[in-house]
């Protein structure tokens, strides 16, 4: 089975993680190839600078010192960097120019007949004729029980809500938002985790949960479940005012 994957270039938890599902996807299936999108932490592409100065803004000093030297920290280790991974084992880079549905960056990935696409973090709106490029169609990882907290930071937002159990799910991508239908969904009681803590813990359980995916796929055994739009909740980016409410309830960020 031929995957393509579509993710973005998190300096803090995607390497790492790319690199287990790497290590831990079932033999006959092979990354072809990969496009990675420009990190949109915000759900939107912004300057550096501008990324920065919201970070400052919504989460704080200590947030944006730590996080700072996270991100110089990153550049110096290859294992966090998403593309020297990918590189290690092999997988050609697809260089795309603007929105990935253009009909010629549409062709470059169409040209490695890929059988499914695999989106970990991918950070832009995917229209039918990109869904419906490889035969299996396109998956997603969402790291929330879905149809619960849909849309960006879904870590922050049950931390700040109260919620004891949170998990993964992945789903066959549609034109809406963490819509399509669910293929696999994991449970996770969230105890006394930090957000950090819960952002690694869930981003391993789902290159677990992608690999049971990719089975079920490839074996025909998919049972789907119904992401019910009806019971659907969703959030956006929070604000400085959510920031505080958080930090009001007792959560951590780390």
């Amino acid at each position: 089975m031929r995957l393509l994957l579509l993710t973005q270039d998190d300096p803090f938890y995607l390497a790492r993680n790319i690199d287990y599902l790497m290590k831990h996807l079932p033999p006959y299936a092979e990354v072809v190839a990969t496009v990675v999108f420009d990190v949109s932490p915000f759900g939107k592409r912004e300057t550096f600078t501008d990324k920065m100065k919201k970070t400052l803004q919504i989460f704080g000093l200590p947030f944006f010192v730590r996080y700072g030297f996270k991100f110089v920290a990153s550049k110096l280790d290859s294992r966090n960097n998403v593309r020297k991974v990918l590189a290690k084992y092999g997988v050609p880079l697809i260089e795309i120019e603007g929105n990935i549905n253009k009909d010629e960056n549409l062709a470059r990935l169409k040209a490695y007949n890929p059988d499914l696409l695999v989106s970990i973090a991918g950070n832009q709106i995917f229209k039918r004729k990109l869904l419906d490029l490889a035969p299996h169609g396109c998956i997603n990882l969402h790291t929330a029980l879905l149809p619960k907290y849909r849309g960006l930071m879904p870590s922050f937002w049950v931390l700040k809500n109260g919620e004891t159990h949170t998990g993964v799910s992945v789903f066959f991508v549609d034109e809406g938002i963490d819509s399509g239908p669910i293929i696999v969904q994991k449970p996770l009681a969230i105890g006394n985790m930090s957000q950090e803590e819960l952002i690694r813990v869930t981003k391993k359980m789902g290159m677990d949960a992608i690999v049971e995916s990719v089975q079920k796929i490839h074996d025909g055994t998919v049972e789907l479940m119904e992401n019910d739009a009806s019971q659907m909740t969703y959030f956006t980016f929070p604000t400085r005012d959510d920031v505080k409410a958080f930090q009001a309830a007792g959560k951590r960020f780390y």
